[in-house]
């Protein structure tokens, strides 16, 4: 499996299983609807970043191609599971059409996963430690 369709897989669960999470809470405690979708959002925002600055920090080449296609896979996979788990009796996950989800929400899905993977990559990468400097000169300047 590669990089790109492992972040893919990884992603998708995580977006299925907080919007069926919000859909109980929502069904739960409709009052709260705000805080919920806040708390959802958050997390796949941590998850994304913290996922984009690893990349960042551990690669020296751009990740660029691989976040994209990894974001679009998230995307529809995981709004295409969504649509069919909507059809379950039980699960209420907003009851949007096929058409919608495979469009609207795909795409906002696909641009909060890749614009702050990319953001990640970028501050993981200007963290990244120099590799032209020599560990003696990095113990000087430590003490």
């Amino acid at each position: 499996m590669t990089a790109w369709v492992f972040r893919a897989v990884v992603l998708s669960a995580l977006v299925v299983a907080l919007r069926v999470l919000l859909g109980f809470a929502m069904g739960s405690l409709p009052t709260y609807g705000t805080l919920w979708r806040a708390a959802c959002l958050v997390t796949i925002l941590a998850v994304v970043v913290a996922w984009g600055m690893r990349d960042g920090r551990a690669h020296a080449e751009a990740r660029t191609v691989g976040w994209l296609a990894a974001a679009a896979l998230t995307g529809l996979t995981s709004c295409a599971v969504c649509w069919l788990l909507d059809q379950a009796p039980g699960i209420e996950l907003g009851d949007a059409g096929l058409l919608y989800e495979l469009s609207s929400a795909a795409s906002f899905i696909f641009l909060l996963v890749f614009l702050p993977a990319l953001a990640g990559v970028a501050l993981g990468h200007a963290r990244r430690p120099d590799e032209s400097a020599s560990p003696a000169a990095e113990l000087a300047t430590a003490s």
